[in-house]
């Protein structure tokens, strides 16, 4: 085998008391690094991620002596993949309406077998040792499923986007950074005005990195509309964010386009009609029998 789940141990397997067909999850990020359940996949020569996937939860399977569902998110494709895996290897896929019921018992039931305050703790102990590109890896697929399954607006969902900006912030991709963090900052505006100028800070401090202008002038409009909403909510209290307002203000003006007045109420903030999270990229539908992830039986590598 060429790969294994990284720490591999029994404590990384769901209790063998877990509900029937809990529905694990895996991601595949844009360059190819795969993640199952919070854990990096470490594969080795030009072994395909779906195979590694199929293979990862087939042991799941195997563990539990069941059949196990799962949610795979592709941004390879940018498509999200329902799966039933079965103890003998195989696999089918499956459209959305044949997925698990939603609803807060089951989702309830995931997070408790496979809690995301563990992920966060491994996200943190990769970064520490500064493996950022494996840290933010994990923050992504955290911040996809928790998403997917919960709503851009949701508090986890919230903090592991706030995490994944501060670790692309690390990794020195300041645009993505800002564009999170901003995302963050829009909805704290919108939901709780008082724990709003934090985020807004951080989106401050990520936005004054960048070098593109049309960047900077696009999106520091909007940290300045946020900023003002802020004051006019009373809740720019803090010296130091009342300074990074200023500075806002004092590039956007030194960048020779106007800067205008703040309206009565920031558009962003208020109508409804944008999308949350603008920049998450859609994934494309679930259907039937995708190729790369159906399996006949006998057919897993993975050994016993």
């Amino acid at each position: 085998m060429t790969y294994s789940l990284t720490p591999r141990n029994e404590g990384n397997l769901p209790a063998l008391s877990a509900p029937p067909l809990i529905r694990l999850d895996a991601y595949v990020a844009e360059d190819g690094s795969t993640v199952v359940n919070g854990h990096l996949l470490e594969m080795g020569g030009t072994r395909p991620p779906n195979e590694a996937i199929l293979d990862a939860i087939a042991m799941f399977a195997r563990t539990l002596r069941a059949p196990v569902a799962a949610t795979v998110i592709d941004r390879t494709v940018q498509q999200v993949a329902r799966l039933r895996v079965y103890p003998d290897g195989s696999s089918r896929t499956i459209a959305d309406e044949e997925d698990l019921p939603p609803g807060r018992e089951r989702t309830a039931a995931e997070e408790e077998s496979f809690p995301p305050l563990a992920r966060v703790e491994r996200i943190i102990e990769h970064a520490q040792r500064q493996e950022l590109h494996a840290a933010f890896v994990l923050a992504s697929a955290l911040r996809e499923h928790l998403t997917l399954r919960r709503g851009a607006e949701d508090e986890l969902s919230l903090e592991a986007r706030a995490i994944e900006a501060y670790l692309a912030y690390q990794r020195g991709d300041y645009m993505l950074s800002t564009v999170l963090a901003l995302t963050v900052a829009r909805i704290r505006c919108r939901t709780d005005l008082n724990r709003a100028a934090p985020e807004v800070a951080r989106a401050t401090a990520a936005w004054q990195r960048l070098d593109d202008e049309g960047q900077v002038a696009t999106r520091g409009q909007e940290l300045l509309h946020m900023w003002e909403h802020l004051s006019t909510g009373g809740v720019l209290l803090e010296p130091s964010h009342q300074a990074m307002a200023k500075a806002v203000r004092s590039r956007l003006g030194r960048g020779g386009r106007s800067v205008p007045a703040a309206p009565a109420a920031a558009p962003a903030l208020t109508t409804g009609q944008e999308p949350v999270a603008p920049e998450d990229k859609p994934l494309k539908p679930t259907r039937r029998g995708l190729s790369r992830f159906t399996r006949w039986p006998g057919r897993s590598t993975e050994s016993s």
